[in-house]
């Protein structure tokens, strides 16, 4: 009876474990999750989006989006990606992270 026991409690705290690590596995996002949602919600046209469409990349806040929109209306459509480089406030890493959800 004492060997059940033990047995039991065993396997009981065995699978409590592992009910644990998976929950906790399936809550915490993993570190390309953004990227992925970004991705999921398809790419982002600079040409024809707002302040809040372009809050969407990564690394563009509201004031790095108005930035885009004054740079749009004061030079017109961007002719390609790079561009962007040519706005105040954006950057190599930032054009980098978000090349792939960018277009024209």
């Amino acid at each position: 009876m004492k060997y059940i026991v033990s047995f039991l409690s065993v396997l009981i705290l065995g699978l409590a474990s592992t009910f644990a690590v998976a929950v906790e596995s399936a809550s915490t996002p993993s570190p390309t999750a953004k990227a992925e949602v970004v991705a999921k919600q398809g790419v982002i046209n600079i040409n024809t989006a707002d302040v809040l469409e372009l809050t969407k990349l990564k690394g563009i806040g509201v004031k790095k989006a108005e930035a885009i929109v004054a740079w749009r209306t004061a030079n017109g459509d961007f002719k390609s990606v790079d561009q962007l480089l040519e706005v105040k406030g954006i950057g190599e890493a930032t054009l980098m992270q978000n090349r792939e959800n960018i277009r024209i």
